[in-house]
């Protein structure tokens, strides 16, 4: 069994077939055989893991496993304590109700590394730095959960899965490391 971590950059696709306009895996794997465990859209970046083995890819990606995924969302706006308690709630997407969830404030520190190409800065609008750790991950959750209460997410990181954390690793954006067939972070749920 393999397993890689991947420091998927921005503008990254998760598929290794090739894309007119944008980067796939398949620019910064060159393992055989390993696919994505879930996926990040390509506006998100972070912390991917990929395997050959299908069992644990469905152990990491599938949420009746419950497996922990913690995001950092830079969000537009000043949030305050009552919007974090709406997002650990469960939000109303319309489609679905979110599951409760971790909410919290964080202060990205400078192992975060900067995003090219950076966002948009307006000095007139604060940003907000959030972590939510979500037990789901369907398709672009923490997007729509920030905007559902009123805060855009501008720049969203996947840093952990599990107990593996991206800054542990110290992979910088398009950077990867094998992990041991049975990882530290096994069995957290």
């Amino acid at each position: 069994m393999r397993l890689l971590a991947l420091n998927k950059p921005f503008g990254t696709i998760c598929q290794f077939s090739p894309h007119e306009t944008r980067a796939s895996l398949a620019d910064w794997i060159k393992v055989p055989g390993v696919y994505p465990a879930g996926r990040l859209d390509s506006d998100s970046e972070g912390l991917l893991l990929l395997t050959d083995d299908g069992a644990l890819q469905a152990r990491i990606a599938e949420p009746r496993h419950k497996l922990v995924k913690r995001y950092w969302a830079q969000v537009e706006g000043a949030v305050d304590p009552a919007t974090l308690k709406k997002l650990a709630r469960g939000v109303d997407l319309g489609d679905y109700v979110t599951r409760p969830c971790r909410a919290d404030y964080v202060e990205p520190t400078d192992t975060l590394w900067t995003r090219t190409p950076p966002i948009r800065y307006r000095a007139a609008i604060p940003s907000t730095w959030i972590e939510l750790s979500i037990t789901e991950g369907k398709n672009r959750q923490v997007r729509r959960m920030t905007a559902a209460v009123g805060f855009p997410t501008l720049r969203l990181v996947r840093v952990g899965i599990g107990a593996l954390d991206i800054f542990s690793l110290g992979l910088q954006p398009g950077e990867s490391v094998e992990l041991p067939s049975k990882a530290p972070w096994e069995g957290v749920a």
